[in-house]
């Protein structure tokens, strides 16, 4: 951050939008920087290093994926997708790749504003409770890499996707407490839909069967039926 203000970086290459955004987030107290390309982003968060990236996906030299791909490779930084792309495969996409949120243009002014501040909370969230960078969760055998976005059960790795990756690393910040259906799906997906609590369920039997999860024994996250998965605690026996 600048002094106490947050930095963000708009990438889009629209004039209108871009100027748009910046002075929305001026007017409530951020620091808005702006590009115009998916190289013009790289090379502007290369040099400003900002808390929170606002992402358009339509860019004239490549596609937003792409600047996504690459910041991920070694950055944690928030990532908030603005884009005119409505479909749901899109959202999906950018949410498994990483990004933190997805938008739809034409957007609301007052929702743009509250998921800004709800993503820059979560982080900073995440990094006093040491979630990252070099923060790790241990629970009998298991340890989540949050810095290196790696899961492993008994020091070999278990290969997850990103969306199960998310799950997991959602669940162990509020290790010990249920979290709700729906809270989990607004974090990782960021919306809600018919088949929202059915994508949750398939991921989770895929997360739970790759840890082993056995009926009848204490495991590493457990169904709270009709309201949401737990985390075991950092020093809770499962075994």
């Amino acid at each position: 951050m600048n002094g106490n203000k947050y930095k963000i970086l708009i990438i889009e290459d629209d004039e209108h939008i871009n100027n748009l955004v910046a002075t929305l987030l001026e007017a409530n107290g951020y620091q808005a920087i702006s590009a115009y390309s998916c190289e013009d982003g790289m090379m502007m968060y290369a040099s400003h290093r900002p808390d929170l990236v606002v992402l358009d996906l339509g860019l004239p030299d490549q596609d937003g994926m792409t600047f996504l791909k690459r910041l991920r490779k070694d950055s944690l930084t928030p990532v908030i997708v603005l884009s005119a792309r409505s479909d749901e495969k899109d959202k999906v996409e950018a949410l498994d790749m990483g990004a933190n949120d997805y938008v739809t243009k034409p957007f609301g002014s007052n929702e743009f504003l509250a998921r800004i501040r709800s993503t820059l909370r979560m982080t900073t969230h995440r990094m006093q409770n040491g979630m990252f960078p070099g923060g790790k969760f241990k629970a009998s055998g298991l340890t989540i890499d949050y810095d290196a976005r790696r899961v492993f059960l008994h020091k070999k790795e278990v290969k997850l996707t990103q969306t199960e990756y998310n799950i997991i690393a959602a669940l162990s910040e509020h290790a010990g407490k249920v979290m709700t259906y729906s809270a989990i799906i607004k974090e990782i997906w960021g919306y809600n839909d018919e088949g929202s609590i059915k994508k949750l369920q398939v991921n989770m039997v895929n997360i739970r069967k790759k840890l082993g999860a056995r009926p009848g024994e204490k495991n590493y996250i457990v169904n709270e039926l009709g309201v949401g998965y737990r985390m075991c605690e950092a020093d809770e026996e499962t075994l």
